[in-house]
């Protein structure tokens, strides 16, 4: 099954998982909000053991080992404070940024050469995942119950407690430049795969359908049964494997070695 490796890279916590063969091939991941909910957790649901290639998932801000107070209080403090500003587009352009300086760092404490970059991302991490593949060179990623665009968010959240979010053009800005249907040119080629719970949100899931319709080499994948959450509460220590995770699990392992 591989060894499992926990460590910080510039910054950036990650779990890692080396593979059964000898490769430079590297797939990183971010995992969701939802449960689960920290780098450790999402390897846990998703290990991705028959895979070719290390796995490296990177843990998002203010999750896992970067949660003030062992809470993710904080992070629903930001969400409440301004969802735009401070949670889906703050988390998501932070994520971003570190990325570079993380990756190589992972390559070189883990000894992993130059090989080809695979990306994957749940929920709030598949925005990430996505907003990753059109800045750097990616041979192939998948998202699985992504955030596609940060007013679907919005809206998610409109829903759930019932305030309107209020607007600015800060804000508004902000969530335009994170609309990945908009922004699918900038995908190019690179093969996609558009992971959808079949219990997931609608809004979720019509922005997975036309993400997949507007990346030239995208392909969408329902899963029988599966809501937004791919691990049981509170997610945030690796736990056993959902029946659920594990329909994903093995949907993904064969997208990914076709692509390694």
């Amino acid at each position: 099954m591989g060894d499992v490796i926990t460590g910080t890279a510039a910054g950036v916590p990650y779990t890692a998982l080396r593979p059964a063969v000898e490769t430079d091939a590297l797939l990183v991941s971010w995992h969701m909000i939802d449960a689960p909910k920290s780098d450790a957790a999402f390897a846990a649901a998703l290990p991705l053991h028959d895979v070719p290639a290390w796995r490296v998932h990177l843990g998002l801000p203010f999750c896992g080992a970067r949660m003030v107070d062992g809470s993710m209080d904080a992070v629903i403090e930001r969400a409440r404070r301004d969802a735009v500003l401070e949670y889906f587009a703050g988390f998501t352009v932070q994520a971003v940024e570190e990325f570079p300086a993380a990756l190589t760092e992972v390559r070189k404490q883990l000894s992993i050469g130059d090989g080809p970059l695979f990306a994957l991302g749940g929920s709030l991490g598949g925005l990430v995942a996505l907003r990753n593949m059109t800045r750097a060179e990616f041979k192939a990623g998948a998202v699985v119950n992504a955030l596609i665009k940060v007013r679907t968010g919005v809206a998610l959240i409109e829903e759930i407690v019932g305030i309107p979010y209020t607007w600015t053009d800060e804000s508004a800005a902000a969530a335009d430049a994170l609309d990945l249907v908009a922004r699918a040119g900038e995908l190019g080629n690179v093969p996609l795969l558009v992971v959808s719970g079949e219990e997931d949100y609608p809004i979720f899931r019509e922005d997975a359908k036309n993400l997949a319709d507007a990346v030239p080499n995208g392909e969408l994948a329902t899963i029988p049964g599966l809501a937004h959450p791919l691990a049981q509460e509170p997610g945030i220590e690796p736990a056993p494997q959902t029946p659920s995770a594990k329909l994903v699990d093995d949907l993904l392992t064969q997208w990914f070695r076709k692509h390694v």
